[in-house]
């Protein structure tokens, strides 16, 4: 139960803080910009490894819980409790949001600035990045594990950077779908569930031929 809430209070943080950065940005005109959210996205995920990472395993993301799955480093029994419990954290955080802030009418929702392709391919591209990287710094020596927030967060705050203004840089499906849920702007939903699910699936092969040897 105890990596249960874990996962909970992650997801809320990662969302609270992710999610709420973009909607205080669009509140204040700008003040926070756009490299202040990739800053906040990537330290709250750095900051959230370090506090959570020793209890749960720090998945936060249902895309990421389903590749250790299929990469066999998690238990199939602990995958839809793992979800659940992700989805709980990220509704919360934005009725939370939605209470604090009730004009904002997208409340962080991740939507493509071009193309639905462009945008999925993207996505697609950044989930299998941030997986690879998941992977090897969470399955690898403890030298490496005791770096893997400062790579993870990193890794996200770099794609956030250089793609969130095209695709929103989601990586993360329940980031998704939730304030797409909660605001009604579920149209381009499946862009950010399949390509994130897909991306991080992709990785496992790849790692695992990389590392085979270590294996």
């Amino acid at each position: 139960m105890r990596k249960y809430v874990a996962e909970s209070l992650g997801s809320f943080f990662l969302v609270f803080c992710g999610t709420g950065s973009i909607i205080i940005n669009q509140q204040t005109n700008g003040e926070v910009t756009h490299i202040g959210i990739a800053i906040t996205f990537g330290l709250i995920v750095m900051v959230l490894i370090y506090a959570l990472g020793h209890i749960s395993g720090a998945h936060f993301n249902p895309a990421v819980s389903i590749a250790f799955t299929l990469a066999k480093k998690f238990e199939l029994k602990q995958l839809a409790p793992y979800i659940f419990s992700q989805a709980v954290g990220a509704f919360t955080a934005t009725l939370v949001l939605k209470y604090l802030f009730p004009t904002n009418e997208l409340l962080g929702s991740t939507n493509p600035s071009g193309s639905e392709l462009q945008s999925f391919i993207l996505e697609l591209i950044l989930t299998f990045l941030l997986m690879l990287v998941i992977l090897n710094v969470a399955t690898g020596s403890k030298e490496q594990g005791m770096f893997a927030g400062i790579a993870i967060g990193a890794t996200v705050l770099i794609e956030a950077m250089f793609a969130g203004p095209i695709s929103g840089a989601s990586m993360n499906p329940i980031r998704s779908i939730v304030p797409a849920v909660v605001s009604g702007y579920t149209e381009h939903l499946w862009i950010y569930v399949i390509s994130t699910i897909l991306g991080a699936a992709l990785a496992v092969p790849t790692w695992k031929y990389l590392t085979q040897k270590e294996i």
